[in-house]
């Protein structure tokens, strides 16, 4: 079974491997980008890194110290010197340490210096959303504040396909994204994805289904219970 011609062959994937595949496929694609944050050389806690400290060393997966200051500061100069950086937010209910240096900062950087200088190659990825069990660090879903920001890009998935497409879109887009993943979608959402080097567009919304009575707007992990009302008033 293949997709477009330039997206190869289908895998059935969930969300969190999706995520993890295009990571690999940005850091194959891009000497220059490195993936770093609390945990992640191991895998991180959700997995979404695993096998990429092996597969392309220490130096370009590496684990942060617990500052979410720290990871958004480090972040930013990276990305400032033109290359790519892609941090994790473990939980984006601990995103708000780094507020200051994500608002006032990166959002900020380009049009501070006239466009002269930019860190649009950095993307913040970091989970998001309740899954029934964090209680009130663990189940935040903060992407309003930073929708509020001109400068910053703000990108949340719903399915795998759109998770790996977005993702890789995110990592090259010419200005800072933050990256939200609904947890709850990490294991519940699967379908199959192109193997592939493949894109999404940013900002551009997706008809999942088409009717002519009610128009219903959701995203991220509202959107496996919206279908399921979509399903239950048809």
């Amino acid at each position: 079974v293949t997709s477009k011609p330039d997206e190869g062959p289908l895998k059935r994937m969930n969300l969190f491997t999706a995520v993890n595949d295009a990571m690999r496929i940005a850091m194959k694609t891009d000497d220059t980008a490195v993936v770093f944050g609390e945990d992640v050389g191991f895998g991180g806690v959700f997995r979404c890194s695993v096998g990429l400290q092996e597969e392309f060393g220490k130096h370009r997966v590496f684990n942060s110290p617990l500052c979410e200051q720290g990871i958004a500061g480090f972040a930013i100069g990276y990305a400032s010197m033109g290359k790519t950086a892609i941090a994790e937010i473990q939980f984006a209910d601990y995103i708000f340490p780094a507020f200051d240096q994500l608002v006032n900062e990166a959002a900020k950087f380009r049009y501070r210096s006239g466009n002269q200088f930019d860190c649009g190659g950095l993307t913040v990825r970091t989970p998001c959303g309740a899954v029934g069990h964090g209680a009130l660090y663990h189940s935040q879903s903060p992407e309003a504040y930073f929708c509020h920001t001109p400068g910053l890009k703000v990108v949340m998935p719903s399915t795998p396909r759109d998770a790996k497409g977005l993702l890789l879109a995110a990592i090259r887009s010419p200005d800072p994204v933050i990256f939200f993943e609904p947890k709850a979608l990490y294991r519940a959402s699967v379908e199959d994805v192109p193997e592939g080097d493949f894109e999404e567009i940013i900002g551009k919304a997706k008809i999942r289904k088409h009717g002519e009575h009610v128009t219903i707007v959701g995203w991220g992990g509202q959107m496996l219970v919206l279908q399921k009302a979509v399903d239950m008033a048809e």
